[in-house]
């Protein structure tokens, strides 16, 4: 396995630190946070830099809040300064272990995504079901609590299997540890959802999993986004032997537990509910739920076109976003 031990002075260099500005900054122009730290950009990236540097760096707090998207979700925010450290970080470490991903791990992933797991679910199903003339089933499984429960001590372990630098280890350890226990629930445990390190950490972290049913249970139709992953079988007891092995290992190995009320095994010809479609043998559809949204949102924006709130570029550009999911489903009378 290759390993690492250059790390922190690429993550610090001034060069990248301007790259991750410019990543973090292109769709956050008009932000008053990011308009103040713009004010003085080059002496407060300098300056990021020698605390980095020096190891006087301290993660800021976070201003926390809710959404629904579309359930209810608590977000951390972190600071300007921190959010550009955390696309640097980002801009080195995921070529490192972007490599080591399974095919068919989905989330937060450059030529991944939703639609392609719903290419790839669909495969799966018409696979086992002979294109829906055999039956078929599917284990539908979502960890309990995922980003809050990750533990440090593991992640740091799997990071540093890869990362032998001992300053890269430091940084590391800032901004793993830098959401309160309180915020958590316990010590040790708990990663920020917002974070763009998080998704990073939580695919490195869930990547264990995935070599466990690729290699070790040898699982072929297996998909999964962020905690949330489906197994394809032509049996249920087949997916019913699987599911004690595969939580033993979340949680011996990963500290997780499946959420009991969202651990289901049905027939394919019920529909697979995953990526916001419902996924047939020989259609898909979109989720209710998520028809629904994007019709609340849709016609908000065209309240704010006609208020003049925002362009006739914007409103277009919302109008494309839900075309294309439209598209990748059997959309022709959606209503």
């Amino acid at each position: 396995m290759k390993v690492f031990n250059d790390i922190f002075e690429r993550i610090i260099s001034v060069e990248n630190l301007f790259a991750a500005w410019e990543a973090f900054h292109s769709d956050k122009q008009n932000k008053p946070d990011v308009l103040a730290f713009e004010i003085n950009l080059e002496p407060n990236l300098f300056q990021l830099h020698r605390d980095l540097r020096s190891k006087n760096y301290r993660h800021g707090p976070y201003t926390s809040f809710y959404i629904h998207d579309p359930k209810q979700r608590h977000i951390h925010k972190a600071t300007v300064r921190d959010r550009i450290l955390h696309h640097a970080m980002y801009s080195i470490l995921n070529s490192i272990f972007e490599p080591t991903y399974i095919n068919h791990s989905f989330s937060c992933r450059i030529g991944k995504g939703t639609h392609k797991g719903v290419e790839a679910v669909e495969t799966m199903i018409r696979g086992v079901t002979h294109n829906g003339t055999k039956p078929g089933f599917v284990l539908k499984c979502d960890v309990q609590k995922f980003f809050f429960r990750i533990d440090h001590g593991i992640l740091l372990t799997i990071l540093k299997k890869k990362l032998q630098d001992e300053n890269a280890v430091w940084l590391l350890q800032e901004v793993i540890g830098s959401l309160s226990s309180s915020d958590t629930g316990a010590v040790g445990k708990g990663l920020p959802i917002g974070n763009l390190t998080s998704q990073l950490f939580a695919n490195v972290y869930m990547n264990e999993f995935d070599q466990f049913m690729k290699h070790t249970l040898k699982i072929k139709k297996y998909a999964r986004y962020t905690d949330d992953f489906l197994i394809v079988g032509e049996t249920r007891v087949f997916l019913e032997n699987l599911l004690p092995q595969i939580q033993t290992f979340l949680r011996e190995h990963l500290a997780l537990e499946l959420h009991p009320k969202k651990t289901t095994i049905h027939k394919t010809r019920q529909g697979v509910d995953f990526f916001g479609y419902v996924i047939f043998p020989h259609h898909t559809l979109v989720r209710t739920k998520t028809k629904q949204r994007m019709f609340r949102k849709l016609k908000r924006k065209v309240g704010e076109y006609q208020l003049g709130e925002i362009d006739g570029i914007k409103l277009e550009q919302s109008l494309q976003s839900y075309r294309g999911v439209l598209s990748h489903a059997n959309a022709y009378r959606v209503s």
